[in-house]
């Protein structure tokens, strides 16, 4: 049994038009949500023993307040380039590439790829996943490889403005 979890980036800064998109960092509500929701998914019992984060500022910075809140060592995290806007099919690359001793795995990364990759898990779930928005699934198989969708139970779905959230 794997567990997948999805994570789009907290809510970033549009605030200085310089700033290539890539690097815009957190904005005040970002910074605000990154930890609560990290809070939530700690709650919910996601463990991963693997982060892949996009290289973007805003999915690193979420990335790494994910896992120093659910304790998992810095040093682990993986910033994957393939991640930055990467389509659903460009997803599916990435997670098939992960070693198959992994059980737990979480992205972090971008919409709408990550949206897209939510709705082919677990298809009607949602049109738009929010920032900071987590989708977690339960895959009965031993490998990543995802091509031909699989047969996946939904362990969680939550974001900040979810008043039904795993800690209410």
């Amino acid at each position: 049994m794997k567990t997948l979890t999805l994570v789009r980036h907290a809510k970033s800064s549009w605030k200085d038009t310089t700033v290539a998109d890539h690097d815009r960092p957190l904005n005040k509500r970002g910074e605000r949500d990154a930890p609560f929701m990290a809070r939530r998914i700690d709650v919910a019992g996601i463990r991963p023993s693997q982060i892949l984060s996009s290289t973007a500022v805003r999915a690193w910075t979420t990335a790494k307040i994910i896992a120093r809140h659910l304790g998992y060592p810095q040093e682990f995290l993986q910033r994957e380039k393939d991640l930055y806007l990467a389509s659903l099919d460009g997803l599916l690359d990435v997670v098939a590439a992960q070693d198959d001793a992994f059980n737990s795995l979480m992205i972090v990364g971008h919409n709408p790829g990550l949206t897209d990759f939510a709705d082919f898990l677990s298809p009607g779930l949602t049109d738009n996943l929010p920032t900071a928005g987590v989708v977690a699934v339960g895959i009965d198989r031993d490998d990543w490889s995802l091509y031909e969708r699989p047969v996946t139970e939904l362990v969680a779905y939550d974001y900040p403005k979810n008043r039904h959230g795993t800690d209410d």
